[in-house]
């Protein structure tokens, strides 16, 4: 068959990826001129398969609305006269709660493990360095609740499946020395050894580079789709800029954009932008940066070393005017990084970075079939974009094909995320 993949994020890469493997023709469309320069270009570098759990959780909750009050938080709202924000706002509210989060979780999961699979086959079989590494990730704690919570999180996801460790301050520091200069306020962690990192940006550009040397798949870049055209329940072919692309079946996995291209064919896509932020900062003396994987729990920033930098990501703007660099949210982070890594250097020659990871309320991305008959969605990720990537393509690749998924797919599909 030949397949249209809209999209050249890591989605995007990843369906491309599954689909030419299994020998189809595949023709990949980006506006953009290079691969994952949208949501996948800075992102936290974390892939982090035991950690699925979605934003919408009970302590979100106050979180959401104290960011009203305080434009410093972690998670701000910045309200907007648009019913969607308000539509996807209600359907994150009902999402915050224990059972809800609960049933996310256990359905994420299976779909994260399937990615951690597919990815480590994909890191074997073709040639892509992007500074991927299997150290494991380590969560701190800096409050006694908070600790606790944790505690029992990680009970539930035994059940799931995950398999972590619950650490004190000291065996923290152990595990992972140049958190020394915060020692006195990490209560305690929970270390998952199964979690890997990597440069998301530099996975795109290989696994692009492998798509067009390996696969034979054509990449129409400086591509602006347009619209599908459709002929009754049927894409007949997307117009771009640049001219008409026909195809037998086409994916979906535009980010954000999806959303504008769902409209203009009749149903909605339940996504919301999210903006976050990143520092890449190069590692000027060694033992002064995590090698692990790092999450602050109280300050909602993650730490990752890739090669010779570190990146270390944060925030959740919902309802942010624009997608570009705030300073003030980048001088705050900046502030807190040095805080916790008092000796790590470089922050003068940082790497800035804002983008938009489009969401669902209930944190689970929308996989499979739309209201056409040849046309499928791969979306939604929200910040799990790198994590699920290569799950959710190779599940895409499947359903297109025929083939039951190694995993359910009822609960990704249109109409049951909201």
């Amino acid at each position: 068959m030949h397949i249209c993949v809209l999209g050249a994020g890591v989605v995007g890469l990843t369906s491309a990826y599954y689909l030419a493997r299994a020998g189809h023709q595949v023709t990949l469309v980006e506006r953009n001129g290079e691969p994952g320069q949208g949501a996948s270009y800075a992102n936290g570098g974390q892939l982090s398969y035991s950690y699925v759990g979605p934003l919408a959780a009970p302590g979100a909750l106050a979180g959401l609305f104290g960011g009203l009050l305080h434009g410093d938080r972690p998670l701000r709202l910045t309200p907007r006269i648009d019913p969607r924000q308000w539509r996807w706002a209600a359907a994150f509210l009902r999402a915050c709660t224990t059972p809800r989060m609960h049933r996310s979780m256990a359905e994420l999961q299976p779909l994260a493990f399937l990615s951690r699979t597919r990815l480590r086959a994909l890191v074997a079989a073709e040639d892509i360095e992007f500074d991927y590494h299997q150290r494991g990730k380590l969560i701190i704690h800096s409050d006694a609740r908070a600790l606790d919570d944790a505690k029992a999180l990680v009970e539930f996801q035994a059940g799931l499946g995950a398999e972590q460790r619950v650490l004190d301050g000291e065996a923290c520091l152990a595990l992972e020395p140049s958190l020394a200069a915060i020692r006195g306020r990490i209560r305690g962690g929970i270390y998952t050894p199964s979690e890997d990192a990597g440069d998301c940006q530099k996975f795109c550009a290989g696994l692009d580079r492998v798509l067009a040397t390996r696969y034979g798949v054509e990449r129409r870049y400086h591509h602006q789709i347009g619209k599908l055209r459709r002929e009754g329940r049927r894409i007949r072919s997307a117009l771009s800029d640049k001219g008409e692309i026909e195809a037998e079946q086409f994916v979906l996995a535009a980010g954000f954009a999806s959303r504008g291209l769902a409209r203009s064919l009749g149903f909605d896509l339940p996504l919301y932008p999210l903006k976050g932020y990143s520092l890449t900062i190069p590692v000027t003396a060694e033992g002064r940066s995590p090698r692990l994987s790092v999450t602050d729990s109280a300050r909602k920033i993650v730490y990752a070393r890739l090669g010779q930098s570190l990146r270390a990501a944060a925030m959740v703007d919902v309802g942010a005017s624009h997608g570009g660099v705030e300073p003030r949210r980048i001088a705050a982070l900046k502030g807190q990084v040095a805080e916790s890594f008092p000796g790590l250097g470089g922050l003068d020659k940082a790497t800035v970075w804002a983008g938009q990871r489009p969401a669902t309320a209930e944190g689970k991305p929308i996989l499979g079939a739309s209201p056409y008959e040849n046309l499928w969605l791969n979306l939604g990720h929200g910040a799990l974009g790198f994590t699920l990537a290569c799950g959710t393509g190779q599940v895409l690749a499947d359903l297109i094909q025929g083939v039951a998924p190694a995993m359910p797919v009822a609960p990704f599909r249109l109409g049951t995320v909201h």
